[in-house]
């Protein structure tokens, strides 16, 4: 059974109970109340029977005294307690009354009373009979009227009813489409997806804030981060094809040589064992960067511990400058104290530092500083900068900004993009600020220790 027919038969059901619910609570209220006040009321006329009596009896005939009060389609009886009646008087169609049992009470009491499925009025009240005998008066009321009443709700409820179920029916039938719209837009969404492969959204109004509404906006901001992340996947894959291609081709290339004229030429054998090599370690180091970017945050397998960042920079400047003979400038407090992954950020700082050395040839700058809650590390070069279109983009895998750049380093435009990898694992922000022909300023946030 499809969803839209489960709402639409559960919805027309449970209103259809609440319905039947309500009309039976109304039924039975009004029978209730319109029985009690004709029990009450048959209670008053008893106890006025019953002052009449006590001032007049001996001075009228009981027939009389009692045919005076008598309802106009009842019966009053005066009953002793040997169960007989005295006296019986009946109005209208009172006759077919006396032919019921009658039963001494001794007490006062009301009570609704059935024959021939019309209901009566009954009440008893105990009264001082001839001789000083206590007898019970006894006084039973038509109440056809009321039951004529109770009838003719019943059929008008009966009506309504009915008359609701098809409203009931087309409403619940509007609703159980209004809810399952949605769905059904995501099932044929996800159905043309599949069979087309390209990725599509669901249109929807952007008017209603409910939970379908929601699922909607959840569902196409999944797409489009689906979307982008197809995108970036197919961009990577062509760029590492493409910076692997290279290398491959220049051994490719050494190796044909190799094999027609090494053994002949040994400056050409020096020169293609060098080059293979140069671009095998440049291969090794593409590939490394590749898997390091593969990773997912949980597989880093951080090492945390409070560690002094001032130290930590003055221990790579100095292995830096003895690698690359380069001057690091360096100017920061010590006790700056950070907890982090010593070896994630040294490698975190080491790609600002390289990509410093690559595009600069002055001095680079390193400063450490408090910044409210945080330790900030600046490294600063006076290289050929980078524009500011472009520095949204310096994050992305393999992005290079241009082609000076390019053939300046030998870099595959990933270092940037596993720096940013780095920092989100370390809990730290990155900030770059450049100029064309003025530098670069990297600025690394790292939350203080408490």
């Amino acid at each position: 059974m499809k969803l839209t027919t489960k709402i639409h038969v559960f919805t027309t059901v449970l209103f259809i109970i609440l319905l039947i619910l309500i009309n039976v609570a109304v039924y039975f209220s009004f029978k209730n109340i319109m029985f009690g006040t004709e029990m009450e009321q048959a209670g008053q006329e008893a106890e006025q029977v019953l002052t009449g009596i006590n001032e007049n009896q001996g001075a009228v005939p009981s027939q009389d005294l009692l045919r005076a009060y008598v309802p106009p389609e009842g019966m009053l009886n005066i009953v002793l307690q040997n169960g007989q009646s005295d006296v019986v008087v009946t109005g209208g169609n009172g006759q077919r009354l006396t032919g019921q049992k009658t039963r001494f009470y001794e007490r006062s009491m009301t009570e609704v009373r059935w024959l021939e499925d019309t209901p009566y009025a009954f009440a008893a009240q105990p009264v001082v009979w001839k001789g000083g005998e206590v007898a019970s008066l006894q006084l039973m009321e038509s109440m056809e009227t009321e039951a004529g009443n109770l009838a003719l709700l019943r059929i008008v409820l009966l009506v309504v009813t009915v008359a609701a179920l098809i409203p009931l029916f087309l409403s619940a039938r509007v609703l159980s489409n209004l809810m399952t719209k949605p769905i059904t837009s995501l099932i044929q969404t996800m159905n043309q997806i599949r069979q087309s492969g390209r990725f599509e959204q669901i249109e929807h109004s952007k008017q209603s804030k409910d939970e379908l509404s929601q699922m909607t906006e959840t569902f196409n901001e999944m797409i489009h981060q689906l979307e982008t992340n197809y995108e970036r996947q197919e961009q990577f894959v062509s760029n590492a094809s493409h910076e692997l291609k290279t290398p491959l081709t220049v051994i490719e290339s050494y190796s044909s040589l190799l094999k027609r004229r090494g053994r002949e030429d040994e400056a050409l054998f020096y020169e293609s064992v060098e080059a293979i090599q140069s671009e095998a370690e440049r291969m090794r180091g593409l590939t490394q960067q590749l898997l390091l970017l593969a990773r997912k945050d949980e597989e880093w397998n951080m090492e945390w511990g409070y560690h002094d960042v001032s130290g930590i920079l003055q221990s790579i400047i100095h292995s830096f400058e003895r690698a690359y003979e380069r001057d690091v400038a360096f100017e920061g407090p010590e006790g700056v104290i950070v907890k982090t992954d010593e070896q994630k950020l040294k490698q975190l700082l080491y790609i600002f530092l390289d990509n410093a050395r690559k595009y600069s040839d002055t001095p680079i700058e390193v400063q450490v500083v408090r910044s409210g809650d945080k330790a900030a590390i600046r490294i600063t070069d006076d290289g050929i900068g980078i524009p500011k279109d472009q520095l949204n983009k310096v994050f992305d895998r393999f992005y290079q900004v241009d082609e000076s750049r390019s053939r300046r380093s030998e870099g595959f435009g990933l270092g940037l993009s596993l720096a940013e990898e780095l920092a989100r694992a370390l809990g730290s922000d990155i900030q770059l600020k450049s100029e064309v022909g003025q530098g670069t300023t990297a600025v690394i946030f790292l939350p203080l220790s408490q």
